[in-house]
Parts: C-alpha cells; structure tokens; sequence
C-alpha cells in the first residue's frame, strides 16, 4: 500500500472473509450510502444504519476522517456530564462486510460525506473495488421533488448495465447536477469499465428534512430485488405506517395543505401515464414484476424435482391407472355401439 492510501484508509487485520461461498463464481455487491448531500428524508442514512443493525456485519477498512471531514462544518455532538466530557459522537466513514439473511455477502460503504480531498478519496475506493474483485457497485441517493406522499415512492436508477436498471424508473433527459462524492466514484468506475449504478429514492419536497421511512424501504428494496440479496424490512415497514398516521392527521387538519397535496397527485398521475406509454414494458412504482415463461418454467421443473420419489411414482402410477380407467369405458361404449 502506498503511503498516501495508508494515510487514507486503515485495513482490519486479520481482515474478514469478503466472498462467500455461494458457488456463483462472481465478486460481492458495494453498496455506497454515504449521507450529507443528497439524503432528503435521511433516507440513504437510514438505509445504512438498518443495514448495520439487521445483518451480520464486520469492518473491512475504516478512512481516516482527520483527512476527509471538516469538523467545523458538521460538528459531532459531544456528552458532558456533569464536569467531564463524556463521549464524542463518532464520525466513521467506512467499508464493512455485511451478510444477508441467506448467507451471502456484500460491502456497504458509508458514513459521512466527506467534506475535502474527493479526488484522492475517489481514488482509494476504486482500488478497493478492485482489490476486492466488487462485481457491482450499487449508489444511494435521496432528493426532494414535487411529488405527493400519498402516491408510490419513485426511485429513478442509471447506470453503466441494463440489468441494474431496467426494471426501474429512469429519468430519460440531460441534467446538471451539484457533485457528490459519490458521483466521483460512479464516474471514475466507470471509466475503469467497472459496473456502476445509482438509484435516487424521490421524496416529497415538504417532507424532505424530516425522516421518510418509504423512501428508506424504496431503496433497500430495489437493491434487494437487483443485487439478489435477502434483507429484513418490517421494521421499517412499522416504521413506515406510524408516519403515515402523523401525516394523515397534519393534512386532513389543513385544507391549504390537502389542495397543495391534491395538485402534486394531478402532476404525479400524468406523469406516470406518460411514462407508461412511453415505456410499456416498465414496472411502475408499486407494481410487482410478472415472472417471465421462462421464469415459470424454472419455477416448475424446481418444483418437481423437490417432490419425493414415492410421490412421483404414484402420481405416474394414478396416471396410468386413470387412463386404463379411461380404455375401459371406451371399450365398453364401443361393445354397447356394436350391440
């Protein structure tokens, strides 16, 4: 390691077990959920934070945040009890080896963005990438938009490989955005030819600073779906359910907010049939995927292959039966013909 990636980031020794062994030949999923910019609702915080408290999970390199974070700009909460400072909330940006609930491994990058040296930050994650042979990486992003909490969360993917995005949204025109960390990073992998996506969870503008747990469902869930990975969500779907109650009592109280709320609907319905003819084979929010033939076909021959050899033979044995069964009544109709 080159003496500016050790002053960059430190790695675990002995360091974890990163690939698992699921046989599928292929390197683990990076999930990067770095908050600050871009997380309105705190969605992408709190999708780390429910991926850190549900699964499994050990740290694979931590990042030196003397190097990366302006203290004075975020400045971490300090205990003070009575006369002495007690703790110092951390500041830890980095890299863990997390296991889902069916044994397979990922990474997940997060913590806080970093405030200065992207450059070198951006460069030290895609050597990661590569040190580790990270088949995906996977960007979580949370913006403010003029849609209504009463309709599907939208979340918009793109990236550099249509299996990562084709069953979702995406936002088909030329945007400028402000940077991110995170968009260094999309773009540096790839330009190494690495596979890259981000998905953008979009939260209701006047919901934006508060905690938005369906834009955090939204996101773990589109992840799961596309990385393959079995993660546990009814935590947040109780979650999900109590803001649900707050908001209801807040805009039925208010006719000034129910006409606000009753005018993005108008917007975000039009919306979504505009997309839908134009894209006839996307699934739309709320939707769920139809199964392909193929799919089905897999589906069943499993299904037959699970059933046990006794079962299989009576039901060849009942087929059979049922057919004898079957002659004798032609053999019968066909003597009573001749008769």
């Amino acid at each position: 390691m080159h003496e500016e990636e050790r002053s960059m980031y430190e790695l675990e020794y002995p360091a974890p077990v990163v690939k698992d062994n699921s046989g599928e030949g292929k390197g683990p999923t990076m999930i990067v959920a770095m908050h600050g910019y871009a997380d309105a609702g705190q969605a992408v915080e709190s999708s780390a934070d429910h991926l850190k408290a549900a699964l499994e999970n050990r740290q694979l390199a931590s990042f030196n945040s003397d190097e990366l974070i302006d203290y004075r700009s975020r400045r971490p909460a300090v205990t003070i009890d009575n006369d002495r400072a007690l703790e110092v909330e951390p500041m830890d940006l980095g890299l863990k080896v997390l296991r889902d609930n069916s044994g397979k491994s990922f990474l997940l990058l997060s913590g806080p963005e970093p405030d200065m040296r992207w450059e070198a930050f951006t460069t030290a994650v895609v050597k990661l990438v590569e040190k580790f042979d990270i088949e995906d990486t996977i960007m979580l992003y949370a913006a403010p938009m003029p849609v209504p909490h009463t309709r599907p969360t939208v979340v918009t993917a793109h990236g550099t490989a249509s299996r990562l995005t084709d069953s979702m949204v995406k936002m088909d025109s030329t945007m400028m955005v402000p940077g991110a960390a995170a968009l260094y990073i999309e773009k540096a992998l790839a330009d190494k030819g690495r596979t890259v996506a981000g998905y953008t969870a979009h939260v209701p503008h006047y919901l934006a600073a508060s905690p938005y747990p369906q834009a955090t469902l939204e996101l773990l869930d589109s992840v799961a779906k596309t990385a393959q990975l079995n993660i546990p969500l009814g935590s947040i779907e109780a979650d999900i359910s109590r803001v649900e109650g707050q908001l209801d009592e807040q805009v039925n109280g208010s006719e000034e907010i129910e006409g606000v709320v009753q005018q993005l609907e108008q917007q975000y319905d039009a919306f979504m049939e505009r997309y839908r003819e134009e894209h006839p084979q996307a699934i739309m929010p709320g939707e769920e995927a139809v199964p392909s033939a193929e799919e089905i076909s897999e589906e069943f021959e499993a299904f037959l292959a699970s059933l046990d050899e006794d079962d299989s033979e009576e039901i060849i044995h009942t087929d059979i039966d049922d057919r004898e069964d079957s002659a004798d009544d032609d053999d019968d109709r066909d003597l009573g013909d001749d008769i």
